[in-house]
């Protein structure tokens, strides 16, 4: 089995606790409560919810934003296509901002430029580890009554400007997918800074019972009113995007090692400047000062021109590295938007939309020449022959 350097006791004793317990749902306020909370205290949030994935954190943020039919959430150009889908499905109406040429995140300038009287949120993608620049971002929220909504997937104890990210925005998303830093295979958990997003989202994640509160997941809490022909259960709009037992006890073992993991992303980032750092045309991703990266992965810009990005990857693969991954295709150059077919979500109110004019040339110039080296590994003698096939990749090419 790969990566079984991820996993410990403590992650089979805790999958063993949900079994043994009866194998209860995640409206039982057993292993999710857990999970939920240690999580919460590791990042410095007072609220944590969690979710099935990292995309239906997002969507429950929407909602708790108020975000529906008719309203702009502006989104980065260049991030997944779950920020795009969630908007979408809200029946919201996506507006791409450029990105900083240098750190890859939103750019704070040309968010301004795109807020309407149709914005309601601001979307901010950490990426890959990076915080964005929040200040400005935040002093245009409270200037247009905006909620900034913190996709920091791949961001985990990120920090800006000494601060932990998780305090900053009044919610912030982060993915536990396989590659991210702590892992339930697939899921998602979100903090919340303020009570009333908290349990907004709890809600909206779980079917909108109404019992349900900012740090408390149990359906149930009498069951012999509960279950009265008379009661009613549901006070809110909502999905089933409730997070099973057993993954939250994988979350719970994980947030225990989180520095474990972290220590390790520090290290081979540290490895992989050391070599980039003397080469010209590997330009990496800029931590300003004050900045705390997470490094989800390390990532460069690539401006070589005599030899492509294919044939450096090619003999990179060569040399022992891992296959060095691209960035995603901007959003609105993804077949799902280019095609038009997202239209089809909502036609009355996407069919008339003109999107002929979008400009993000920052983004577009930056987007193909990304380089994503991987930052997954579960000790420095993993990383060592990675870096050393990139070092050897840079001399063949000199």
């Amino acid at each position: 089995m790969k990566n079984t350097w991820r996993f410990g006791e403590k992650e089979f004793q805790y999958i063993r606790e949900v079994l043994d317990s009866g194998f209860g749902s995640g409206t039982s306020g057993g292993m999710n409560s857990r999970f939920e909370q240690a999580f919460a205290k590791k990042v410095g949030a007072p609220y944590a919810i969690t979710f099935n994935s990292g995309t239906s954190t997002l969507h429950a943020a929407l909602f708790a934003a108020g975000v529906g039919y008719g309203d702009e959430v502006i989104l980065p150009a260049l991030t997944v296509i779950c920020n795009l889908s969630v908007t979408l499905a809200q029946n919201a109406i996506p507006v791409f901002a450029d990105i900083d040429p240098d750190t890859f995140n939103i750019d704070p300038v040309d968010v301004e430029r795109k807020i309407t009287e149709r914005t309601k949120a601001i979307m901010p993608v950490p990426l890959y580890g990076l915080p964005c620049d929040y200040d400005p971002l935040l002093e245009l929220a409270e200037k247009h009554n905006l909620v900034i909504i913190n996709d920091a997937a791949q961001a985990f104890m990120a920090e800006y400007k000494g601060r932990p990210i998780a305090e900053i925005c009044p919610m912030t998303s982060y993915s536990l997918e396989n590659s991210k830093h702590i892992t339930t295979g697939d899921g998602g958990i979100i903090v919340a800074t303020e009570e009333e997003y908290a349990v907004k989202m709890r809600k909206f994640g779980s079917l909108g019972y109404k019992n349900l509160q900012a740090k408390e997941g149990r359906i149930r809490i009498s069951k012999d009113s509960f279950q009265k022909p008379s009661y009613k259960r549901h006070d809110q709009m909502g999905l089933n995007y409730r997070m099973p037992e057993v993954a939250a006890a994988l979350g719970l073992a994980q947030t225990e090692r989180m520095d474990f993991f972290m220590n390790i992303r520090y290290e081979a980032a540290s490895m992989y400047d050391d070599v980039v750092n003397n080469c010209d045309y590997l330009v990496p991703q800029k931590v300003p000062e004050g900045y705390k990266s997470a490094y989800w992965c390390y990532t460069v810009k690539y401006i070589r021109g005599d030899v492509t990005w294919d044939q450096f990857r090619q003999k990179y693969i060569e040399f022992g590295g891992d296959g060095i991954y691209a960035a995603w295709a901007l959003l609105y150059e993804e077949t799902l938007f280019s095609s038009g077919d997202w239209r089809k979500v909502c036609p009355p109110l996407y069919n008339d939309l003109n999107y002929d004019n979008i400009s993000c040339p920052n983004a577009e110039k930056v987007q193909p020449q990304l380089m994503q080296f991987v930052n997954n590994y579960g000790s420095r003698e993993e990383i060592v022959p990675k870096v050393a096939a990139l070092q050897k990749t840079i001399d063949f090419f000199a």
